[in-house]
């Protein structure tokens, strides 16, 4: 069902369902992603179902198709190759960045910073990867490091030399 869909709603269709509803509301605010709006739409048609029916276990099956229905959407329009922000916080950055570009292929950019906490002036470390190369650069970090901060986030898309390009 999200694949038949989204597949619909790449060529700018409409099935005449909640769709159609999200598209309206787009309309008016582009902010919300397509995905999204539809399975909100459907989780509070369920609800309604379940209030007024009291059908729970029908209300709860819904819930998982209508999830997974909306990941699938998500898939289709943004693909599965979400990119990875890491911040590297270390005494041992420039051994970091070196062992990254050696090992993983990734460009690293050093940002100086301030830790307030400590007061202390640092070098942050910050790259942008895949989901394995994130893993395999958290690896070099704390192996060269054991007491580096490593946070890893998500990118929703990076543009550019080694990632898509525009």
């Amino acid at each position: 069902m999200g694949l038949g869909t989204s597949i619909v709603l790449k060529a700018n269709g409409s099935t005449g369902g909640t769709d159609m509803l999200a598209y309206i509301i787009r309309e008016y605010n582009q902010a919300y992603r397509t995905g999204n709006l539809i399975v909100i739409i459907d989780i509070v048609i369920v609800l309604l179902n379940v209030i007024f029916f009291k059908e729970i276990e029908i209300g709860l099956y819904s819930a998982i198709a209508i999830y997974l229905m909306g990941k699938v959407i998500d898939i289709v329009f943004e693909g599965i190759n979400f990119t990875k922000m890491i911040y590297i916080v270390s005494s041992k950055y420039l051994d970091i960045a070196d062992k990254i570009g050696e090992h993983v292929g990734r460009g690293v950019t050093g940002i100086y910073a301030k830790g307030m906490y400590t007061n202390d002036e640092k070098m942050m470390l910050w790259c942008i990867a895949s989901r394995n190369e994130a893993m395999r650069i958290k690896q070099i970090s704390k192996k060269i490091d054991p007491s580096s901060f490593v946070v890893i986030s998500n990118a929703r898309e990076a543009f550019g030399f080694g990632f898509k390009r525009e």
